[in-house]
């Protein structure tokens, strides 16, 4: 074979080896909800591109066979027609035949090996994560009609592969996650806020991560901290207790000294003259419903929203231990909101 045929086959075979590891670093570093967008919407490769995405373990071994395969042969087929290309120079200067195919042999190593790492290796890859879905709406249909002709090849070799994951105790999966835990999507915003790509000046995203973790009973107002109006308040006494704290919703004690329920100051405005001395009536007490202290809040919201109340009472065991405000539930989504009367 001639020097000329050679580099052109080492040309071909970089070439090849660039491929095939563009390739697996797009499969790698793309998600199922980056392309399914673009599948709606008709682009060329969507198909072929979630079939890699659903069958990566194929792709990868594909890949890692296609690089293994061109990586090989370049070393046998570069290394000679680099090293003619360098020894017969030297030979015509005169210099010794050992002399001059030691020089070959090492130019012709550091040539193939810069070539092999730069244009093989670095600059897929590094195109690949810089613009993974593009390259994969490229690179899969290719790859997609590789596997299906090398499939018995590959399924071969990633049975026996698999079965050696299994061996170290880990269970083989085709198709990577999709999914986040609440602490990844909690560092992602962190990151994204960092790099200033994304604002969360009001708390929402990092209010409504946390949310999750919180129970009525870390989001209520203890029963020591309740401002409670007594059996037979007046709407002259809530009109007080509305002056006093700037609050506009107040427990209210039954005759038995239980919360028998709240009322809102909109409740007394009806209230002129001797009514506003006169016990509320019992009609104008609106009920509490109760959940229990270890619920999540998001299952109290949902209870209060189907019953249609903005106050709860909040039990452990079956012991009354404070009020879950619909207030104070919003505020572990966007922080202090201040009651309409509330003064500053």
């Amino acid at each position: 074979m001639s020097a000329g045929m050679g580099i052109a086959i080492t040309v071909a075979l970089l070439a090849v080896n660039a491929f095939f590891v563009a390739g697996e670093f797009a499969v790698t570093s793309t998600r199922r909800s980056q392309v399914e967008p673009l599948a709606d919407e008709g682009a060329r490769g969507t198909r072929d591109a979630l079939y890699a995405l659903q069958h990566v373990s194929l792709m990868l071994a594909i890949c890692q066979l296609g690089v293994t395969v061109a990586s090989t042969t370049l070393g046998v087929v570069a290394e000679p027609a680099i090293a003619h290309l360098v020894e017969s120079p030297l030979e015509r200067l005169g210099a010794p035949e050992a002399t001059s195919h030691v020089i070959g042999f090492a130019a012709a190593l550091i040539i193939v090996l810069f070539c092999h790492v730069v244009f093989g290796e670095m600059v897929p890859k590094n195109i690949s994560i810089a613009a993974p879905v593009r390259m994969l709406l490229i690179l899969a249909p290719i790859l997609v009609r590789l596997g299906h002709v090398l499939r018995p090849i590959i399924e071969a070799m990633d049975h026996f592969a698999n079965w050696f994951v299994r061996l170290s105790g880990y269970e083989p999966r085709s198709e990577i996650s999709a999914s986040y835990t609440v602490e990844e999507v909690a560092s992602i915003v962190v990151a994204s806020q960092a790099e200033g790509v994304l604002t969360d000046e009001l708390g929402l995203l990092s209010g409504t991560l946390e949310f999750s973790e919180e129970t009525a009973g870390s989001a209520m107002v203890p029963l020591a901290d309740l401002v409670v109006l007594p059996a037979g308040a007046t709407p002259a006494d809530v009109e007080e207790r509305v002056a006093h704290t700037g609050y506009s919703r107040f427990p209210i004690a039954g005759e038995d000294g239980a919360i028998a329920g709240y009322v809102h100051l909109k409740d007394v405005l009806y209230a002129s003259g001797e009514e506003r001395t006169q016990p509320i009536t019992p009609w104008r007490i609106r009920r509490l419903e109760a959940v229990a202290s270890s619920d999540q809040v998001e299952d109290a919201l949902r209870h209060m929203q189907r019953t249609g109340v903005h106050c709860a009472l909040v039990r452990d065991e079956g012991v009354l231990v404070g009020i879950l405000f619909l207030e104070d539930i919003l505020e572990l989504l966007v922080g202090e909101v201040r009651d309409a009367l509330q003064r500053p």
